[in-house]
């Protein structure tokens, strides 16, 4: 067994791990990385990059077949599958020399490509390695929660970490859960020529706003994507080759393969957290607000802290870590301020209070302001009119905002920036915007907010009238 110490271990080469990693030892910290599977983790190689890469190839399918509007003749897309997934990896390729091992170690990281085990509350075991830290950070990150469903054991299933792999174009494509994954491959593989059929075991994108949801919702069911809610799977069966979805109402579903899209778990099996005296949760490790476990000498980010599992999180408690374990400074993770997008077309975006929860919060102190994309010049050219923007407003600040529509995930930016910064509608409303862009909507819903203060006040009117009447 070779015996190392470092200053910092970390668990995990996804977006978090190696945000710390690499800061952390450029900073001038020793470092130590382990990674037992691959490096980039889940967003690189089974989530975000490749599902983006096939949304695009989708897009582009779609966009041949619906191009007459633009004055441009439809045609039928020739779809190769096998090459839309050769696209797939061909990006996956162009961006995993950024989250190499070669790179890592040329910041002077030491890469050991092995699983961490705790073994005391300061050592851990990868491999034929015992590693004492003086901090440890956890970013195992998450995979696929496969239910356990009577059946699924006997027939092939995918899940996001293998049906990226699938090179033969699915007939019919069954997807189990409609949430922002299963949407996502649903709307890519209709428009590459496949039937899906997505079950919804309660409401499909339940999180989101329910207004901003359906017209998401009914874009895709309009594409031909049959979406069953209150759908709750109660057996799965291998029909001659095909797999039939039963519920527990008896409506059985029937395609030739099926993707499991039902959320995620944390990785945390492997870790032996006990015997570090880190406390789990039913959704990963606990953690306080400066992403301390119940161990203080180790930290956990990104989706093994069981909050918001998205790559970006993972990236923004990096930057606390490094403030943290480096330099001894009080850090807190907050979550106000982080956005999420569903890469579905239209998008769908979302930062801070939906406005339900902004009503149930604030009650009769919030105000919506609302811009809807048709009154968008921008929109308008490029026929991408479906949906809208609006923002949850308490005494003149956002305290959030909900967008569906063409580029939500862009827009939604300066809204996090808002949040984060305690910004007022009078600082949005003030930006100049080039005309015409889709970004003007962040500022015309700014304007909508002012407007019946401007426009529908009587005592405005009554000034203007008087300046009027006395200016020379």
């Amino acid at each position: 067994m070779q015996e190392l110490k470092t200053d910092i271990l970390v668990i995990g080469a996804g977006s978090g791990g190696l945000s710390v990693a690499a800061g952390a030892s450029q900073m001038g910290a020793d470092v130590i990385l382990l990674e037992g599977h691959k490096m980039g983790g889940d967003c690189l190689n089974f989530g975000c990059v490749p599902s983006k890469a096939l949304i695009a190839s989708g897009k582009t399918a779609y966009g041949q077949a619906h191009a007459v509007a633009m004055g441009v003749a439809d045609v039928v897309p020739q779809v190769d599958y096998a090459a839309a997934k050769d696209h797939v990896q061909d990006v996956i390729a162009q961006i995993e020399p950024m989250d190499s091992q070669e790179r890592f170690e040329g910041f002077g990281v030491k890469v050991i490509r092995e699983y961490g085990s705790f073994v005391s509350p300061t050592q851990v075991q990868a491999g034929d390695h015992l590693i004492t830290a003086r901090r440890v950070v956890i970013a195992t990150g998450s995979s696929p929660l496969v239910p356990p469903i009577p059946g699924l054991d006997q027939v092939q299933y995918y899940t996001n970490e293998t049906i990226f792999e699938l090179r033969d174009k699915p007939e019919h494509l069954l997807i189990i859960g409609g949430g922002p994954i299963g949407l996502e491959v649903a709307q890519a593989h209709i428009r590459l020529g496949c039937e899906v059929t997505v079950i919804e075991g309660m409401q499909a994108l339940g999180k989101d706003d329910p207004e901003a949801a359906e017209v998401v919702l009914d874009t895709l069911r309009a594409e031909g994507v049959a979406i069953h809610e209150q759908a709750m799977v109660a057996q799965i069966r291998e029909n001659n080759g095909l797999v039939d979805v039963v519920t527990e109402n008896g409506d059985i579903y029937t395609g030739s393969h099926l993707l499991v899209a039902a959320g995620r778990k944390a990785n945390t099996e492997r870790l032996n957290l006990e015997a570090a005296g880190i406390e789990p949760t039913r959704t990963g490790i606990k953690v306080d607000d400066s992403l301390h476990t119940t161990n203080r000498k180790v930290y956990a980010i990104g989706d093994v802290a069981g909050g918001l599992q998205f790559t970006h999180v993972a990236g923004y408690h990096a930057g606390i870590i490094i403030r943290s374990a480096l330099f001894g400074l009080p850090s807190k993770a907050k979550t106000a301020h982080i956005p999420w997008s569903t890469y579905t077309d239209p998008e769908l975006a979302q930062v801070g209070l939906t406005e339900a929860q902004a009503r149930d919060r604030h009650g009769d102190k919030v105000e919506i302001a609302r811009f809807d994309y048709h009154h968008n010049d921008r929109a308008i050219t490029e026929r991408k009119t479906k949906g809208f923007i609006k923002v949850m407003v308490v005494k003149g600040r956002p305290v959030g905002a909900t967008i569906v529509g063409h580029q939500a995930g862009e827009l939604i930016n300066l809204w996090s920036l808002a949040l984060a910064n305690n910004l007022k509608m009078g600082q949005i409303a003030a930006m100049v915007s080039p005309y015409p862009t889709i970004g003007e909507l962040n500022k015309r819903v700014a304007g909508a907010y002012f407007t019946p203060r401007l426009f529908e006040n009587q005592t405005v009117k009554r000034v203007v009238r008087f300046v009027q009447r006395w200016m020379p």
